[in-house]
């Protein structure tokens, strides 16, 4: 029997067993407790972006230092944090309009991102990028995930005939 490795060209086999593995999605405990002091979704919102802003320019800040395991460890915190606020606003009430405001703000914030990430991808090594750039497929995926609530029939009232 022919084993699919033997076919698969040294080079390729490196560079296929080469790649850092994703860091863990964190939100930190002093994060945490500062968005659940937050009982009002807006500035909950407002709140998350900011951190995942600050662990994105932690994350710039490393890679322009070379301390790529550094910067791999705060786009954890930003993935994490991603993650808690979109399932956070998706698990309340979508007809809510301030919800659905929410959803809005959250999907426009993440769009600054998206070019950020592209720039911390674009001086990577091969060993990160992959990460990088399924973080920032993750990332589209997710701003898809917060205007679709803003599509669905709750949100406009079907009319009953009199």
């Amino acid at each position: 029997m022919i084993s699919l490795t033997n076919l698969i060209p040294a080079a390729a086999q490196d560079l296929q067993n080469d790649f850092a593995p994703p860091p863990v999605r964190t939100v930190t405990k002093e994060e945490a407790s500062h968005l659940n002091e937050e009982t009002d979704v807006k500035r909950r919102t407002k709140l998350a972006l900011e951190l995942m802003g600050t662990h994105l320019s932690e994350a710039e800040r490393l890679s322009s230092n070379q301390d790529f395991d550094g910067m791999f460890r705060a786009l954890g915190g930003f993935h994490g944090l991603l993650d808690n606020t979109l399932d956070f606003l998706v698990k309340h009430d979508t007809s809510n309009g301030r919800v659905l405001d929410n959803l809005k703000r959250l999907e426009i914030g993440l769009r600054a991102f998206t070019p950020r990430l592209e720039g911390i991808r674009r001086d990577l090594p091969i060993r990160y990028e992959d990460y990088v750039q399924n973080l920032m497929k993750y990332v589209r995926d997710a701003r898809e995930r917060a205007i679709e609530p803003m599509f669905g029939n709750s949100v406009v009232p079907i009319k009953k005939p009199n």
